[in-house]
């Protein structure tokens, strides 16, 4: 009886392309478990759990604006000069028909409040996330290509930053005139190339890097290559940048407002609200026309400000605490 001499199967060799599948579904996997884990950071974080909770207060008051003019029966633009102002024409302060008061041509200050969080919410959550894709694009391929295209790109965004912001948007105004569009026009313009500065320097790291290489030995196009490759690395920054630039759109559009350039009155936005307090000193004698729309915008910037900083040490805890992430 002979014994058997039949060799083992020897082990298969790891072609380019099974090493770029196995990094990807590697990556997959880890992407999945870096959520779970940054949810739960979160949600041991009491400054983003606040943060988040007064964002969804003002996203439900924004949204409910038409129910809180049907309840109030006050229109946003609808005066009430017998009861919203005293016999000498100073507006009346916070009473049982107008819980916040109202303003010096007796409109009810809670309801353009609301009808204003609607405008600062559009213009903060638009203008960021057009001026995060603009961004992005032009980092990624700036990084990705190097060369002349990178510094072509790079020159447009050192230009871009030198344009004074006011002066521009003055100028702009003078032509064609105050809208809702225009100002987001003019925020995504000048918001963008922060981003773009970001991502090129950590597209410019991650251009060379093993996955990077096997995925060009597979055949991948440049545009497979930069938006399916690269783009996922760069989901950190990203969402951390972009969460941060909601409360500077939110400042720059009050800030247009303010000075007649955004907003076109009787529409309710919280930069022109302000401009009607300061018009003759009257917050001197209407504490409220200040108080109410300068509190809301301080607490919405101040809580997207909060939760930018919460999920940057969520997702990335190792280098915001120097290394003591959980």
């Amino acid at each position: 009886m002979s014994l058997s001499t039949s060799k083992p199967p020897a082990p298969r060799l790891a072609t380019p392309k099974t090493a770029a599948i196995a990094a990807r579904n590697a990556a997959d996997v880890q992407l999945r478990g870096s959520w779970s884990l940054t949810f739960a950071r979160l949600r041991r974080d009491p400054a983003s759990i606040g943060s988040i909770a007064v964002i969804l207060l003002i996203v439900a008051f924004a949204i409910g604006a038409p129910l809180v003019a049907a309840w109030t029966g006050h229109g946003p633009t609808e005066q009430f000069r017998d009861t919203g102002l005293s016999p000498s024409g100073i507006p009346v302060g916070p009473s049982a028909e107008f819980l916040l008061g109202a303003d010096q041509l007796g409109r009810d200050v809670l309801v353009r409040l609301a009808y204003g969080a609607q405008v600062s919410l559009l213009v903060g959550v638009v203008a960021s996330i057009a001026a995060s894709m603009i961004g992005v694009v032009v980092g990624v391929v700036a990084g990705f290509f190097g060369g002349p295209v990178d510094t072509v790109l790079s020159r447009i965004t050192d230009l871009v930053m030198s344009v004074p912001f006011l002066l521009c948007a003055i100028a702009l105004v003078a032509v064609l005139g105050p809208s809702l569009p225009l100002s987001i026009a003019v925020i995504v313009f000048f918001s963008w190339t922060g981003l773009a500065r970001v991502i090129r320097g950590q597209v410019m790291a991650l251009r060379h890097r093993e996955f990077v290489e096997a995925a060009r030995s597979l055949g991948a196009s440049r545009t497979s290559i930069m938006f399916r490759d690269i783009l996922p690395n760069l989901v950190v920054p990203i969402i951390v940048y972009t969460t941060l630039m909601i409360p500077s759109a939110i400042v720059f559009e009050a800030t247009l407002s303010f000075l007649g350039l955004g907003i076109v009155p009787p529409t309710p936005s919280w930069g022109n609200m302000l401009a009607d307090a300061a018009n003759g000193s009257l917050y001197l004698i209407a504490w409220w026309m200040v108080v109410v729309p300068g509190g809301a915008l301080l607490a919405l910037t101040l809580a997207f400000n909060l939760l930018g900083d919460g999920l940057r040490d969520a997702l990335d805890p190792a280098a915001s605490k120097g290394g003591k992430g959980a």
